[in-house]
């Protein structure tokens, strides 16, 4: 399934990829969630019409109430894959996963997500490896995953009652706590480093603002992500002191490292430097409740202000 939110162009260049992956995979099906508080990605999902694509509508704002609906739609399914809409899958992408998934007997498969520019790219942001995502040998159990390229047994997420949180649903990380919650009931995350997807980074996120906001935010809602999932006062507490003491020494030992960038003129350690200070503040206020909602949206009358001029 693949989520979108006021993306038509992206969800138009997609839909005909991953259609071509799902028709070489028997009774597979792609479903597409509009997030949005209008149908508006509805016509472009219908332009498909007579091919194994099914359009819903899940007006509630947030992603997290989005992949809910997506579990939802999907029940009865064997297994469910996520993908998201400014994505393009590599070849045997789908038929990768699920080849992982069968030899290996794992309750999810994660694949790699590859970053690709329109133009080109800050220096600065390459430097500092903003885009740049770990890759591990298929077969590694890895801890956490995101739902920009992940399988998942349908099956054993409908037996334990997993859903995402929504709560995370604004700020992101709800498939932070998804995945540890897994964890915690005995289930296996397996890479699959065969199964890749290109993420299509536009100029707007191509930017420093906004991979430095997205780094904070990678900090806040992973310690956040952390604290949630521990179920007694103790054990939060435990949790709480540990990240914040982790995300003090990212803030001290990234300025430090930012700093000599400057007066060395060392862009790397500019760059970096600036990555782990970011991201340890996020981690250090997450510890202790801060809430950053990159995803915040201007409610519908608002924005019928704006553009009135009201």
């Amino acid at each position: 399934m693949t989520l979108t939110f006021r993306r038509p162009d992206d969800l138009r260049d997609a839909l005909p990829l991953l259609l071509e992956q799902v028709e070489s995979v028997p009774r597979a099906e792609l479903l597409v969630v509009d997030n949005d508080e209008e149908p508006t990605a509805r016509a472009v999902v219908e332009e498909y019409a007579g091919r194994p694509v099914r359009y819903v509508h899940e007006p509630r704002p947030g992603i997290a109430a989005a992949r809910n609906r997506g579990l939802d739609e999907a029940a009865g399914s064997e297994v469910v894959v996520f993908v998201d809409d400014d994505e393009r899958p590599c070849e045997d992408w789908l038929r990768t996963l699920l080849a992982t998934f069968r030899k290996t007997g794992c309750t999810g498969v994660v694949g790699p997500v590859l970053s690709v520019f329109d133009g080109p790219v800050d220096p600065w942001i390459v430097a500092g490896g903003y885009f740049t995502r770990l890759r591990h040998p298929t077969g590694t159990v890895v801890r956490v995953a995101a739902t920009n390229n992940l399988l998942l047994d349908a099956r054993a997420v409908r037996t334990w009652g997993l859903r995402f949180d929504e709560q995370f649903g604004l700020s992101g990380g709800s498939d932070t706590v998804f995945a540890l919650e897994l964890a915690a009931r005995g289930g296996r995350l397996v890479w699959s480093d065969e199964a890749a997807v290109l993420d299509v980074v536009p100029p707007s996120r191509a930017t420093r603002s906004w991979v430095v906001r997205r780094a904070f935010r990678m900090g806040n809602t992973g310690s956040r992500a952390a604290v949630h999932v521990r179920r007694s006062v103790v054990a939060r507490t435990g949790v709480r002191l540990t990240t914040a003491a982790r995300g003090l020494v990212r803030v001290l030992g990234g300025g430090a490292r930012w700093g000599w960038g400057c007066v060395a003129r060392d862009l790397r350690s500019q760059a970096r430097g600036a990555r782990t200070a970011v991201r340890g503040a996020g981690m250090l206020l997450g510890a202790f409740g801060y809430v950053y909602a990159e995803y915040a949206r201007t409610s519908a009358p608002a924005r019928r202000l704006l553009r009135t001029g009201s």
